[in-house]
């Protein structure tokens, strides 16, 4: 194999395309959230288990995902997450045929370390495809497809799982047994077709790749530790780092969690008054607004520094939640869905000043990041449980909480220490063997 057919548009096609799919299955938890919080008739601490499952995915299966790829490389990799994935995928069948809330939950972990595995290995392995100078082009590109996923999957495949008329506690109470048995089991069921065509979808991408004639570029996933020996406690030495961490942690924590009381907030009479069927394709401007701020991020960082521009926006974002605490209708609901416009930048920008200046840290740095987004997965249980006791609409403090924390990171705990960043200098010149 020659370098030019690493370049390909039908590989890089391939490698964008996987990154559509896992932002697509992402943001169907929140179309999740709703359908079963009915069909178990859970409350939001409960339903929220749902994140909590996903993303605690991401803080378990991160570094035994690290070492997959270490061990057999990132094509492998890829195949290894998409099958995975599709694994998960199928166990909803199960179930929804139960159904158990459990097996749900299950189904949720396996797809979600699927997902995890994908991350480790796709990001890096799209960014080595083909020309180096064009490296971060095809990244971006990737990303924007992403968004693109988390954009259109609840639109369309939202309303099919959301189709059946939710029933409330007090109709509940006046069936049959058998008549709630039956209901639940209907509703249940609705995720099968849906979640099959994931599971089909997900196995021909992993057919594809092990047809596409790609390397394993198995030499570069390691090279960095041979050299140098590094703990994570010298890693988490530098501020910039240790406040990075807690950014992605809280960003990913407040993102996942407004998207998942969407449905539920709009359908309140007294903000939007939709079905959740309706309320399920208004995700498209929560999702979408995060992949045109990504477009208008980018250009506005070629004249404003990307620290500051991450404050700005986490700013915006505070207010658009306090108002949507403070209003009703139209006001409160668009307010909300505006957040995803100023989450676009956040994650990205997080990252990228976190391991500037980390030198042969960066690997560590980056494992300790993406672990982070256990953040997603603990946040919604806080949010959750101050939503069953004083409403979803003051819940929404939490995440509040979490973009001021993201405003002074932008402004003072992203600032890296000259003294480590020269301490750092003299580590990798004399590297410890």
């Amino acid at each position: 194999m020659n370098q030019r057919q690493l370049s390909t548009p039908v590989t890089i096609a391939m490698i964008s395309l996987i990154f559509f799919a896992w932002g697509g299955m992402t943001s169907l938890n929140d179309v999740l959230i709703p359908h079963l919080k009915a069909v178990f008739a859970m409350n939001y601490a409960q339903t929220m288990l749902i994140q909590f499952t996903f993303f605690g995915a991401y803080f378990l299966m991160s570094l035994p995902s690290g070492a997959i790829v270490s061990r057999i490389g990132y094509k492998s990799s890829i195949v290894v997450g998409l099958l995975t994935a599709a694994v998960g995928a199928a166990m909803f069948y199960p179930a929804a045929r139960l159904p158990s809330y459990a097996v749900f939950l299950a189904a949720l972990f396996v797809l979600a370390s699927g997902i995890t595995l994908l991350q480790v290995a796709a990001n890096p392995y799209i960014s080595l495809l083909g020309n180096p100078a064009t490296s971060a082009s095809r990244l971006n590109l990737a990303q924007a497809l992403n968004s693109l996923g988390t954009t259109v999957f609840p639109f369309f495949i939202g309303p099919l799982i959301l189709s059946g008329a939710v029933l409330g506690a007090d109709q509940l109470a006046a069936m049959a047994p058998e008549a709630v048995a039956a209901y639940k089991t209907t509703q249940a069921q609705s995720v099968q077709v849906p979640y099959l065509l994931l599971a089909g979808g997900l196995l021909a991408m992993a057919a594809l790749v092990l047809l596409l004639r790609i390397p394993s570029l198995r030499e570069a996933t390691d090279a960095g530790d041979k050299l140098h020996h590094h703990t994570y406690r010298e890693t988490l030495q530098h501020p910039h780092l240790r406040w990075g961490v807690l950014a992605i942690f809280l960003y990913v924590g407040a993102e996942v969690s407004i998207g998942s009381f969407l449905i539920n907030y709009m359908a309140q009479p007294d903000i939007g008054g939709l079905s959740e069927a309706t309320a399920s394709r208004y995700l498209v401007y929560y999702w979408g607004g995060a992949m045109v701020g990504r477009f208008i991020g980018a250009a506005l960082m070629t004249v404003v520094d990307a620290r500051k521009l991450l404050a700005l926006f986490a700013v915006v974002a505070a207010v658009l939640l306090a108002t949507t605490m403070g209003t009703k209708g139209n006001i409160a609901m668009w307010s909300v869905l505006a957040i995803g416009l100023f989450n676009s930048i956040m994650f990205p920008t997080i990252f990228a000043s976190a391991i500037e200046g980390m030198g042969p840290l960066t690997g560590k740095a980056s494992s300790l990041l993406v672990m982070a987004i256990v953040g997603g997965a603990l946040v919604p249980m806080l949010q959750g449980g101050l939503a069953d006791s004083i409403g979803i609409q003051a819940a929404f403090a939490v995440p509040l909480v979490c973009y001021a924390y993201i405003a002074w990171y932008g402004m003072r705990g992203s600032r890296v220490v000259e003294n480590l960043g020269q301490a750092e200098g003299a580590a990798m010149a004399h590297p410890r063997h």
